[in-house]
């Protein structure tokens, strides 16, 4: 899974970004880690991978942590490099364990690596020495949600807690999670909160966020939420389906 909060801020950081890895361009193994970084971030863009694992390799032994973030989430999607979870672990486990100063630069980076352990522990990684641990995999998602507020660690978490996976269930403090991160517009955390709604007798209100959910899903997302919806839609009558639609409009306009 891909947690994109560094677009934006990544792509301002290397608007200047370096020329090409050569004599030219003064960048070598020696060069900065930042400049290094830079070098590997266009080198990717440009379809150079090779160049770009290479970059962020020197950088990464050099502490720079946007590099280890990069160099990881290649790992981990078999981007440029042979797929090896493990070792995409290994990283992302240096990122976290080296910490983050308040307001740095690089918490984005922190919290990418801390979702990134969290869904490693929640399932496992065949072939390897990390075995599923649900109780760890809920810690780091409860320190991403309530430390830095990021609605898929809520989300997560939420999901977590009402399976009862890595501790106790607990229906409220999953719907505290769940409402959280639907205000931050997270569609999944929209369409399992109505559930819950729809589940404790909320049969309007439930069912009118789970029709919500449908207008800002990804299409891969909207397979289950729109499969929830129609279920629910399918055993109450038409007035209740009139009133959630209606709802559902009003929450579209930011009306709850």
């Amino acid at each position: 899974m891909r947690v994109l909060l560094l677009g934006a801020s990544l792509a301002l950081i290397l608007a200047g970004s370096a020329a090409a890895f050569d004599i030219k361009s003064g960048v070598t193994k020696e060069s900065g880690p930042f400049d290094l970084f830079k070098f590997g971030f266009k080198a990717y863009k440009n379809g150079q991978k090779e160049d770009a694992v290479e970059a962020y390799r020197y950088a990464a032994e050099k502490g720079h942590t946007g590099s280890r973030w990069a160099l990881a989430n290649m790992y981990a999607y078999g981007d440029g490099v042979a797929k090896d979870d493990f070792e995409a672990f290994k990283i992302y486990n240096e990122i976290a364990a080296q910490g983050v100063e308040p307001g740095s630069e690089d918490t984005g980076f922190f919290v990418n690596a801390l979702l990134s352990l969290a869904n490693y522990y929640r399932r496992g990684i065949p072939g390897s020495p990390i075995k599923p641990d649900l109780s760890q995999a809920r810690q780091l998602y409860f320190q991403a949600a309530s430390t830095f507020g990021v609605a898929e660690a809520q989300f997560q978490l939420a999901r977590m807690i009402l399976a009862g996976e890595g501790g106790t269930a607990n229906i409220q403090q999953a719907k505290k999670w769940l409402n959280q991160a639907r205000k931050s517009g997270h569609a999944g955390a929209m369409s399992v909160f109505g559930n819950v709604l729809f589940q404790e007798g909320q049969t309007v209100r439930g069912l009118a966020f789970m029709t919500a959910a449908l207008d800002k899903c990804t299409a891969k997302e909207c397979v289950w939420m729109q499969q929830l919806q129609e279920q629910a839609f399918s055993v109450v009558g038409e007035e209740d389906r009139r009133g959630a639609v209606a709802l559902s409009q009003e929450f579209a306009r930011g009306v709850e």
